[in-house]
């Protein structure tokens, strides 16, 4: 597996796994085939695993401890994020930053996880009532304890950005990025490169549009965070999949699968990026690995784009009230 240089974190495996999926987020799951899928990625020298200590309200921690059991700790690089506040019926409640509940947060996931440490720390999203050098000052705090060793962040505008890493360095920026959703690009991209903080991308399949195993004709399973998402709406999903069936056809000139040709575009688009796949089962995973030995010219990446033009993207990636609570949106 390809090293990349995640920021201040180091080389971590050019591609991460993350684990939302595998906790209900997408409907039912398999815990046993979700532990499979850790183990097959780690066998195949995935170092970066990605988790939410709200992910299925700590299931995907002690999932994670689980698969983790016998092996070395110090090969794997775990990234978390916290501040996420649910309700047992998994309503969603805000996000707290305050810095007693990060220690908080904090206390309880190294339990679950069943480590004396996390490699990367991070805020799921910005808490509007508590300023951001308040958090990133108390994670510095847990990382001068030894209980943390990087800071990150997540789905934070430049700004945003800026004032945290003038507390303590940044390691990486976490935020969705797709060829359906290049939003970053703008002015969140630049920043981050100006001050030597890495990109963990997520999403880079579209939640499954781009994975090229979605119809119109699909039944969204109770529970799927996808029932949600204004992209698998009826009203825009058939314009989402016309653009994933432009890609198909290019990606049968490239002799590869649709789900190959979006990977292995995100690879191209700078070496700070790694993107986070969220495979549920051994044979995703292996689907989506296998694009790491795709190189794409410079003339098959213009047709990939010219394919998915991401103003002729149908939605917005979350819900009107969620996308007003992001920061990285503003």
């Amino acid at each position: 597996m390809e090293q990349r240089v995640l920021g201040t974190a180091g080389p971590v495996s050019a591609v991460g796994l993350g684990c939302m999926g595998m906790s209900g987020s997408y409907g039912p799951v398999d815990r046993a085939e979700g532990v499979a899928t850790i183990h097959a990625a780690l066998d195949a020298g995935i170092t970066l695993i990605d988790t939410g200590d709200f992910y299925g309200m700590g299931h995907n921690e002690l999932l994670i401890a689980e698969a983790l059991t016998g092996r070395d700790r110090s090969d794997v690089v775990l990234s978390v994020k916290f501040g996420g506040m649910r309700g047992p019926d998994g309503a969603w409640h805000g996000f707290d930053g305050r810095p007693t509940a990060v220690k908080n947060f904090l206390a309880y996931s190294l339990q679950r996880l069943g480590t004396d440490y996390i490699d990367i720390y991070r805020p799921a999203r910005l808490d509007p009532s508590v300023p951001i050098e308040e958090t990133v000052g108390a994670i510095a705090e847990c990382i001068e304890a030894g209980w943390v060793r990087h800071l990150g962040l997540s789905e934070v505008g430049a700004d945003t950005i800026r004032r945290a890493h003038a507390v303590h360095p940044v390691a990486d920026l976490q935020i969705e990025y797709s060829l359906m959703s290049r939003g970053p690009e703008a002015t969140i991209f630049p920043t981050t490169r100006a001050l030597g903080i890495g990109i963990t991308a997520y999403g880079v399949l579209s939640r499954g549009l781009l994975s090229g195993n979605w119809s119109t004709a699909r039944t969204i399973a109770p529970g799927d965070f996808r029932a949600h998402a204004p992209r698998f709406a009826p009203n825009n999903v058939g314009a989402n999949l016309a653009l994933v069936d432009a890609l198909t056809t290019v990606a049968a000139t490239i002799g590869a699968s649709v789900a190959e040709v979006a990977m292995a575009w995100a690879f191209t688009r700078g070496d700070d990026i790694i993107p986070v796949i969220g495979a549920r089962t051994p044979e995703q995973l292996a689907g989506v690995l296998a694009a790491t030995g795709l190189d794409l010219d410079d003339a098959q990446l213009a047709a990939i784009e010219l394919a998915v033009p991401s103003a002729a993207v149908a939605g917005t990636r979350y819900g009107a009230p969620q996308m007003a609570g992001l920061d990285s949106e503003r």
